[in-house]
């Protein structure tokens, strides 16, 4: 939780402020994870810090799975650390500060996400904007 706290910050994935008037919260939750090696062992423990409310299902990785299974086609895995928290957002949003890491004195505060954040519904587009700007230019 440490290091990922750590990653959002260095991001500038968000900034410490005062819910603004008629502005709705989303409430986050840590979620955790353990990886495994090609052996079957403990490889790490990871934690993601996600909005609360948003469920997607991965179809489409579920299709793309079950074509290249189909077709025989290698399948390779990358772990990209702090994928989504790189896409800007265009929205207003705010989150409530995470459990475990309320910044004390300042309880009654909110972070305005400057970056997306996992499961979040402007995420996926935050992202792909980002890497359509870049491989555009």
């Amino acid at each position: 939780m440490d290091a990922k706290i750590e990653s959002i910050e260095k991001n500038d994935t968000w900034e410490l402020t005062y819910l603004p008037w008629g502005q709705k919260i989303i409430d986050v939750q840590w979620v955790f994870k353990t990886k495994l090696n090609e052996k079957g062992e403990i490889d790490k423990h990871k934690a993601r810090l996600v909005a609360k409310g948003y469920k997607q299902e991965l179809d489409t990785i579920r299709l793309v799975v079950s074509i290249a299974t189909q077709n025989s086609w290698p399948i390779f895995q990358l772990d990209v650390k702090s994928t989504f928290p790189h896409g800007d957002l265009q929205e207003q949003v705010y989150i409530e500060q995470p459990s475990g890491y309320v910044k004390q004195g300042n309880e009654e505060k909110v972070y305005r996400l400057n970056k997306a954040l996992h499961i979040l519904k402007q995420a996926p587009r935050a992202w792909y904007s980002l890497v359509d700007a870049y491989f555009t230019k």
